[in-house]
């Protein structure tokens, strides 16, 4: 029992220490490259890699409706594609809408693996979502392996990830798998995007599944990808599917 006990306090001052040494980097890294704007170049704003300006720009509100996060003219629990019908997941929050300044960051981290873009980006999602009411988990929205060779990562898990920190939820992107590979969603109109994503997820059922996630996405633009994924979830037990997303694309649906 001693043995462990000091095995214990040992790791957790190295743990510590790490975090301290970390921060000290972090400290130097700032005062020796000060962070610039990722939208104008002007000096980064307390600490971020946006201006003042810039970031002020990034999350402007919209009234939208509580289900698909369309753009109303004041918001409302459901506009009326959603009343005639219902989508297959209950609430989604979005920072904002894809257009500017969201519509430059996005692609760069999307596409490129911009890091401050991705950091700018989830603080903007965390400022949402730290107000929605709290799933049991957070389940990023999966890409098929061979598109994750490629890229090199998933852009929605890594939203995810300091998400789930700060809100201290578990991370599961055990639980939701693409098991099939699709061509790019960007290229297909909505009604081929339906085609394109069916059958394209299956769920691990093999761990307990918990009632009420949130599925997390960088962008959503006629819905098709995820509402296929709360479709899956959802036959296979679990209660409740929120959306996340960094962007809501205006004017689409399903």
């Amino acid at each position: 029992m001693a043995a462990a006990s000091l095995v214990s306090t040992g790791d957790a001052v190295n743990q510590m220490l790490r975090q301290k040494v970390d921060s000290a980097l972090a400290t130097l890294g700032r005062v020796l490259l000060p962070p610039r704007c990722l939208l104008c170049a002007a000096p980064g704003h307390d600490g971020h890699d946006l201006c003042a300006a810039c970031a002020a720009s990034l999350n402007p509100g919209y009234s939208a409706c509580v289900q698909c996060a369309l753009p109303l003219p004041q918001p409302a629990p459901s506009c009326g594609r959603c009343l005639r019908q219902p989508p297959p997941y209950t609430r989604t929050v979005a920072a904002g809408l894809y257009q500017f300044p969201l519509d430059r960051l996005l692609p760069r981290f999307k596409f490129h693996a911009d890091l401050a873009a991705g950091r700018e980006l989830a603080r903007l999602l965390l400022a949402v979502a730290a107000n929605a009411e709290r799933p049991h988990a957070l389940i990023p929205v999966p890409l098929h392996p061979q598109r994750l060779r490629q890229r090199g990562y998933n852009q929605a898990q890594e939203l995810a990830r300091p998400l789930g920190r700060a809100l201290e939820l578990p991370l599961r992107a055990d639980l939701l798998h693409r098991i099939r590979a699709t061509p790019p969603q960007s290229e297909l109109d909505a009604a081929a995007r339906r085609r394109n994503v069916r059958g394209a997820f299956a769920v691990n059922t093999d761990a307990p599944l918990p009632e009420h996630v949130a599925l997390i996405d960088d962008v959503m633009t006629t819905g098709a990808t995820v509402s296929e994924c709360a479709r899956v979830l959802r036959r296979a037990g679990v209660a409740r599917v929120d959306l996340w997303l960094v962007a809501r694309a205006p004017g689409r649906w399903k």
